[in-house]
């Protein structure tokens, strides 16, 4: 009887060994569509990313959001944190996240680190992430850094209207961020305003495509869509 639970069990792992095998053979193998979709703070760009993977079949996509790379603030004094600038481009680590997407590409999992906007800091949990046929890189400066541009088969930026990002954050920042709406603008003054149209804008020129009107531009979403479910298929 024991010989036979034995025996159970081995087969077991090497049935777990032949499914790690079988999604490193697939996505080493297959051409993995890497996707890096940027735009302004408040722009739609979450909305659009949401919109693609809710059209796609269930499983074949992965998310990387760049918030999720912010550098750990950890050892800077709590009330130091709130002067932060999460919009520029030293806010984020960006040798983790290139070597996350290597490691995806050569059929590897990653750990994806996870950041709190309450603490400033990063986590202690991560997030478990399998290769698969399309990863997307969505963030404000997604197509800042030029190592991470080069691995990206298509570029995209978002684009929207000042007044109506300004809005959106506004929004976003007192519900899910636990800010007042006077020391939002005040932000959005001294930071949001001046780091997009030094960093974020400029990233614009080097987008495959441009998406006015951020997630509510259905045609071009629908065109991303269909690009995508080609890659799928063949």
């Amino acid at each position: 009887m024991n010989c036979f639970y034995i025996c159970l069990v081995n087969a077991y792992i090497a049935l777990i060994e032949m499914q790690k095998y079988s999604i490193w053979f697939k996505y080493t193998f297959k051409e993995m569509l890497i996707i890096g979709i940027a735009g302004g703070t408040g722009s739609g760009k979450t909305t659009v990313v949401r919109k693609i993977i809710e059209s796609l079949p269930a499983g074949e996509v992965v998310l990387l959001p760049q918030d999720s790379y912010y550098k750990d603030s950890s050892h800077v004094p709590v009330e130091e944190r709130q002067n932060i600038n999460f919009d520029h481009p030293d806010a984020f680590e960006w040798s983790l996240l290139s070597k996350h997407i290597m490691m995806l590409k050569e059929g590897k999992s990653i750990e994806q680190p996870t950041y709190s906007y309450l603490t400033c800091t990063r986590q202690s949990e991560t997030i478990h992430i399998e290769p698969r046929e399309v990863v997307i890189i969505e963030g404000i400066l997604a197509l800042c850094d030029k190592k991470l541009r080069n691995m990206m088969d298509l570029k995209i930026f978002v684009d929207a209207d000042p007044d109506e990002r300004l809005i959106r954050v506004i929004q976003r920042d007192v519900i899910e961020r636990g800010r007042t709406a006077e020391a939002v603008m005040e932000r959005y003054t001294r930071v949001l305003k001046p780091m997009h149209l030094q960093f974020i804008e400029p990233c614009k020129r080097y987008a495959d495509l441009i998406v006015p009107e951020g997630g509510s531009n259905k045609v071009a979403i629908d065109i991303l869509t269909m690009y995508i479910k080609k890659h799928l298929k063949s």
